[in-house]
């Protein structure tokens, strides 16, 4: 993983100090809360429902085992015993005091760590691939890029004050494992006519009360060319996107008015006027792709046997394989999922007794790295598949192991009205309550990949517009009621689901849930997946049986 140099030390630690100023004037008055909102918000800090929250950058979601420790850490110190992991690849603490923040902030940037662009109108973390680096399936390792562009987009001064957040994604592989088509830009690494890897660009992508799939504005890049055409898209949103309507200022709104055709022709007018003399040398993709280098892979790693034998002597050891790990370049290696998904905990949460146990477990078979995802979860990039076993062991006695990675109750869940301000239902009573009805673990298996993915407001911080299956909590007159959506995707088939019917009330969201597995399960073809049984039939056999009653 990427290490810091001492420029990059430098400005986190500087920041720190900045930011232990603003927030000691703040506190003896000398500053308003509406002077102190812009300063908090560029340094992650967001005022909740009962407490500050801190939004803490994982840029493209690798983390140390030495950061876990200091999340842990913090966890103890400073908050109530455990943090959160989000769907951009952040950790959220949701019960720091204000006054301790700084403080909080200035041990993060001891283990190169900060909270800088987390939140505010600017350019914020930037995510990839959570199999970056690993997978089969990769043209080029995105991570590298990723780093470029994180270093450009902080504290860049011509973007400090955007219409509103923008949001950068970035992938190297065939399947989008990182919901490009959902960010301001999505760049995916793709090959010319002449077999030289460069860049598709895609804008315009977002989700929130309007979810927006991304278009492509242009086919393919030159890498040279890499920030100097983000700098032009930049440019031309700083300059037209709306600042009248703070839900009509993002870039998808502009491209959408604008048309196609029109924004790619200012971006493109913008970019010929700044490329020259700009370009991303192959010196500095070069230096920085070092700092992605292969691990000390073992080379006899695939000639142990030991593998296939516990996995027939174990059954649950099997379905925890087939379920929580994936494919690896590297023969004998496999990634390993650490579910933050079991039954009775809140999805992404994670106690300081896990993170310390997890740091150790990646110092003992994973080359002391973490990885987060986009459905809230951890990975192990790098385990041998003799070490599995023993992983999975130690793993299931910390309740990291449910093997149910890609399943039903692999839920995205925001944290709602439990925590968020700006929620109108709660997600997280909801979901323990969905989970509790989808207890048995072969019928979960056997409906195979269903995304539930589950939102306490229009924000849309959990993708419910992308879920298989969305939940939307709505208010009504004070009390909790839930739109359900069918049949959305962030992956390559991206799709917005669509609506099936009134909202139901808070008592009547797990009955919905499992109705609509039910008709699922009766009516599916032969290996047919839930996404492509809402394509094929739509989503009248699931409205008629949800609302059969009314």
């Amino acid at each position: 993983m990427y290490q810091y140099n001492q420029n990059d030390q430098t400005l986190i630690e500087q920041r720190v100090a900045q930011f232990r100023r603003q927030t000691e004037r703040f506190l003896k008055g000398d500053i308003s809360a509406d002077q102190f909102r812009a300063l908090r918000l560029r340094n992650g800090v967001y005022i909740q429902t009962h407490a500050p929250m801190l939004r803490i950058a994982g840029p493209y979601g690798i983390l140390s085992s030495r950061q876990l420790r200091k999340l842990a850490h913090i966890a103890r110190k400073y908050d109530k015993g455990y943090c959160h992991f989000t769907t951009r690849q952040n950790i959220q603490f949701n019960w720091p005091k204000l006054e301790k923040i700084p403080d909080i902030l200035e041990e993060l940037a001891s283990v190169q760590m900060h909270a800088i662009q987390t939140s505010g109108n600017c350019m914020r973390n930037t995510t990839s691939d959570h199999l970056a680096g690993v997978c089969i399936d990769e043209l080029e390792d995105p991570r590298p890029y990723c780093e470029i562009i994180r270093q450009w987009t902080t504290l860049h001064p011509e973007f400090d004050y955007l219409p509103r957040k923008f949001k950068i994604a970035v992938s190297g592989a065939l399947h989008d494992r990182a919901a490009t088509q959902f960010h301001d830009i999505g760049l995916h690494l793709v090959k010319n006519d002449a077999g030289q890897i460069g860049f598709k660009v895609l804008a315009g992508g977002g989700l929130g009360r309007t979810p927006v799939i991304g278009q492509v504005i242009r086919p393919y890049l030159e890498k040279k060319h890499l920030l100097s055409y983000l700098e032009a898209v930049l440019r031309i949103y700083n300059l037209y996107g709306r600042r009248d309507n703070m839900y009509k200022a993002r870039i998808k709104i502009l491209l959408k008015e604008s048309g196609l055709e029109k924004f790619t022709q200012s971006v493109e007018k913008e970019w010929l006027l700044i490329k020259d003399g700009r370009e991303l040398s192959d010196e500095r993709i070069a230096a920085m792709q070092t700092q992605f280098a292969r691990p000390p892979y073992e080379s006899d790693a695939g000639q142990d046997n030991s593998f296939a034998l516990r996995q027939q002597e174990n059954k649950a050891f099997a379905t925890w394989v087939k379920h929580n790990t994936a494919d690896h370049r590297v023969s004998g290696y496999r990634a390993a999922f650490l579910s933050l998904k079991a039954p009775d905990s809140p999805p992404g949460d994670m106690t300081d007794t896990q993170l310390d146990a997890v740091a150790d477990l990646a110092d003992q078979y994973s080359f002391g790295e973490i990885r987060s995802t986009h459905r809230q979860n951890l990975i192990f990039a790098d385990v041998k598949q003799a070490d599995l076993f023993p992983l999975w062991r130690q793993l299931d006695a910390l309740k990291l192991a449910t093997p149910n990675i890609g399943t039903v109750t692999d839920m995205i869940c925001c944290p709602g009205l439990d925590f968020c301000s700006l929620a109108n239902a709660g997600s997280i009573g909801v979901a323990k309550e969905i989970n509790e009805a989808l207890d048995d673990m072969d019928y979960i298996h056997d409906i195979g990949d269903v995304k539930i993915n589950m939102s306490g407001c229009m924000n849309g911080c959990a993708h419910q517009s992308v879920g298989h299956i969305g939940i939307l909590g709505v208010d009504k007159k004070g009390a909790e009621w839930y739109q359900l959506t069918l049949g959305g995707s962030s992956e390559n088939e991206a799709a917005i689901g669509e609506r099936l019917g009134p909202a139901v009330a808070k008592d009547q969201v797990t009955k919905a849930v499992t109705t609509i597995l039910d008709v699922y399960v009766q009516q599916r073809l032969e290996d047919e997946s839930f996404l492509d049984m809402v394509k094929r039939v739509g989503i009248t056999p699931f409205k008629e049986q949800v609302y059969a009653d009314n």
